[in-house]
């Protein structure tokens, strides 16, 4: 969906509300069960047989409510729901990436959630995650996982290169991987053509894709220019995989980990069911996690990302009541604390911090890197939409097809368009 056309979106979409939400399959009848359709952005494998459990328990416990379950794939559902939320069709519970959740509230697709029954006992939750849910002082989403990025690394293989530790910077990662790749024969370390994942390249540098606060576009800074000089130059070294820009690279990058055939990759808690799973970490002791490495300056940074659970502000009353009292059943302490032990994933209330809960293995250690290296995101509605551009100028960056300051001053240029009231 084009910008700038939500208040017409969701005019439609409030005519269409009571087909367009909960009752599309048609189950709702009158004085029965309120049936919700929640959209779940998860990974199919790894974590949504656990929130399917939880969906089982609300129902049981509210039998004037069922929840239809519907896994749609991360990368599909920002447009499939900006879409959805203009026509017939949308969920009426949506989980939300955290930087998507204020450009949507901005749109007027969301519902806000003070004061209801999917925000209750709010000093339970992190102050900072609940801010990241804000849009000009109202909350649109419940804090519902946090995350942020971390080094993950194999330690036997590391043991067979000499080191009983990570390397602490980027520099030390090139040291690292040339030594895996001469003493234990695999890769030491991949990286991905990814913008999201080059954030700690630009972190590390003092630096972001804009300066949000100050109104000004930076991703063509000499700072940036040095952030992905640095990725660059960490590619050309020995050891390190060659850039894979498949379609897969994701996929083959955990596949690569998971069975020993690299050393190291950055990534987030999130995968860490997957991980464990693999044939390198049948002894989860075996897997080190620490703070992403810093630059040549010493400073090292990663985004604090996540996800929110908000409410279609398109469906009826109904479907509003009984997806908020969802969405507090989701995001209790009690229930977090539960797929926390399920799926690895981190809480964003403090109470589900069990003892239970930190001893599962790579809980505290990215505990530590959130109250560490992780900083948030800042809360610009369209921070989430500056990823695409960047993501594909830094493909071409990397693989040699143009220049570091060319292709970041052509983000700079699509940047320009979107954000007018920015240098």
């Amino acid at each position: 969906m084009r910008r700038g056309i939500a208040a017409t979106a969701l005019v439609a979409a409030l005519a269409l509300a009571a087909t367009a939400c909960g009752g599309d399959d048609g189950g709702d009848t009158a004085g029965g069960p309120v049936t919700l359709t929640w959209w779940d952005t998860s990974n199919a494998t790894n974590e949504a047989p656990t929130y399917k459990a939880m969906i089982a328990e609300f129902e049981k416990a509210n039998k004037d409510i069922k929840v239809k379950y519907v896994n749609v794939p991360f990368d599909q559902a920002q447009n499939k729901f900006q879409t959805a939320a203009g026509s017939k069709g949308a969920p009426d519970i949506i989980r939300a990436e955290v930087g998507w959740t204020a450009s949507w509230a901005k749109s007027q697709f969301l519902a806000p959630l003070d004061g209801t029954d999917a925000l209750k006992n709010t000093g339970d939750i992190t102050p900072s995650l609940l801010k990241q849910a804000q849009y000009q002082g109202k909350t649109y989403g419940a804090p519902f996982v946090t995350d942020s990025l971390g080094l993950m690394w194999n330690k036997e293989i590391l043991k067979k290169a000499g080191y009983d530790k990570a390397p602490a910077t980027w520099d030390e990662v090139k040291t690292v991987a040339k030594a895996v790749k001469t003493k234990a024969g695999v890769d030491g370390f991949t990286l991905r053509a990814d913008a999201y994942f080059e954030l700690p390249f630009l972190f590390g540098e003092g630096t972001d894709m804009v300066d949000a606060a100050g109104k000004k576009i930076t991703v063509n800074s000499p700072e940036a220019v040095k952030a992905v000089d640095t990725s660059k130059a960490l590619l050309a070294a020995p050891g390190v995989s060659k850039l894979d820009v498949t379609a897969d690279s994701y996929a083959h990058m955990m596949d690569a980990f998971n069975t020993g055939k690299v050393a190291m990759i950055v990534q987030g808690p999130w995968e860490l069911t997957n991980v464990y799973k693999g044939a390198a970490f049948k002894d989860k002791a075996n897997l080190g996690i620490s703070n992403v490495p810093a630059t040549a300056s010493g400073k090292a940074g990663a985004p604090t990302g996540g996800h929110n659970l908000s409410v279609y502000a398109g469906s009826d009353k109904a479907h509003q009541a009984a997806a908020q009292k969802f969405v507090g059943f989701m995001t209790s302490g009690e229930t977090q604390a539960k797929i926390a032990l399920k799926n690895g994933t981190l809480p964003t209330r403090t109470s589900a911090y069990t003892a239970e809960v930190k001893a599962t293995p790579g809980i505290t250690e990215f505990q530590a890197i959130l109250a560490g290296s992780a900083r948030p995101r800042p809360e610009l509605p369209e921070y989430s939409s500056l990823f695409a551009d960047l993501g594909t100028n830094l493909a071409a960056i990397l693989q040699g097809k143009v220049s570091t300051q060319k292709g970041l001053d052509t983000t700079a240029e699509s940047y320009k368009k979107l954000l007018k009231d920015f240098s």
